[in-house]
């Protein structure tokens, strides 16, 4: 049986110049010649490298494009777009390039289950559902997230080149596997995980009509499919950190509920703000004591998702919203709100970035 490293597969360039692509392939970008023909004239030049195999034929046509990964910064003279003389255009980028994290476009959004934004379907036959369309500006990504029919997901192993991701259960149960976190994790409704950057996990199983709430930072980031790791991974290490957060699985079942930042309601921490060393905080609200007051706030970015229940959502220059089950909402720092009477069953996720900010009373 051949292989998957074995090389068997060719990308053919034209080039109006092969004697001259020569070095320019071998000493420039540092392939290796595996065969050239004929003899007497060569018009075939094979070369591998960089997991590649290239075919160059000296004929007229349509310049071909290599994009080329790598980490040392002096590859190919630190030229980062180059053209062979033959005509091929060659762009060299990061292996690794840093995450970029867009300056946030802050805005007022509301988002009701009403308007019937459409499902589309994504990874692993997932439907999604987006919350915030602007993305503000590229800052960040909210998904509302269902499996229609439970049963066994098709899903790889594979991570996420992010800043901060959050998946909060909704609605029904799912099973994951995380890498160094032991067997099987069930998120049920009210429940939460943190994935930190780059940690591999698996979707296993999910239950009929299951719904997650999923926080992206940026809103662009990159997906891999792992194909080495098997999970569950043989060590179980809870303490471990990827970029300096912590994998957390927060449960709803026995959790403390405290006066919240806002007067008339009551919160209970999922811990997210300390496990990601305030990179983000996350906080399930509900209806406490008190009225509720007039206030701004100074963070960068917060999102709130109405679980269940209802309140109206009041905002300066705003017409009030009426806001229900299903429906999300953005308040821009120094906006003044205020979440006005709320259902006696109103349970708010509230997600900010930075995990702490300051609130205070409207002026």
């Amino acid at each position: 049986m051949t292989q998957m490293t074995e090389i068997r597969a060719e990308a053919r360039l034209p080039t109006t110049d092969l004697r001259a692509d020569l070095p320019f392939f071998s000493k420039v970008l540092r392939m290796r010649l595996d065969m050239i023909y004929p003899a007497d004239d060569p018009a075939v030049a094979v070369f591998s490298g960089h997991g590649l195999r290239v075919r160059l034929e000296q004929k007229p046509g349509e310049p071909g494009v290599l994009r080329l990964l790598t980490d040392d910064a002096g590859f190919a003279g630190g030229e980062r777009a180059l053209v062979s003389p033959g005509g091929t255009r060659v762009e060299v980028d990061e292996l690794n390039p840093p995450l970029v994290l867009p300056a946030t476009e802050h805005a007022f959004v509301v988002r009701r289950l009403a308007d019937q934004a459409p499902w589309v379907i994504g990874r692993a036959g997932m439907q999604y559902r987006d919350l915030v369309p602007s993305r503000l500006g590229g800052a960040m990504i909210a998904s509302h997230i269902r499996i229609p029919d439970g049963g066994p997901v098709p899903d790889m192993v594979h991570f996420h080149k992010v800043g901060f991701q959050l998946i909060f259960c909704i609605r029904g149960w799912v099973d994951v596997l995380y890498e160094d976190q032991g067997g099987l994790r069930r998120l049920n409704a009210g429940d939460c995980f943190i994935q930190p950057p780059r940690i591999r996990h698996r979707v296993v199983e999910a239950s009929d009509g299951i719904e997650v709430i999923e926080i992206g930072v940026p809103a662009e980031h990159v997906t891999e499919i792992d194909h080495e790791m098997t999970l569950p991974t043989p060590v179980e290490r809870p303490e471990r950190e990827w970029d300096g957060q912590r994998f957390v699985h927060n449960r709803a079942e026995g959790a403390e509920w405290r006066p919240f930042r806002l007067a008339g309601y009551e919160a209970r921490d999922t811990t997210i703000a300390e496990a990601t060393r305030g990179v983000a905080g996350v906080m399930v609200v509900r209806p406490g004591a008190g009225e509720p007051e007039w206030v701004a706030h100074d963070g960068d970015i917060l999102f709130g998702f109405v679980i269940k229940g209802g309140f109206t959502l009041e905002g300066e220059g705003k017409e009030p919203f009426g806001l229900t089950a299903g429906d999300a909402f953005v308040i821009p720092p120094g906006m003044a709100t205020r979440w006005a009477g709320p259902s006696a069953d109103l349970e708010i996720l509230e997600v900010s970035l930075p995990g702490r900010f300051a609130t205070r009373a409207a002026e």
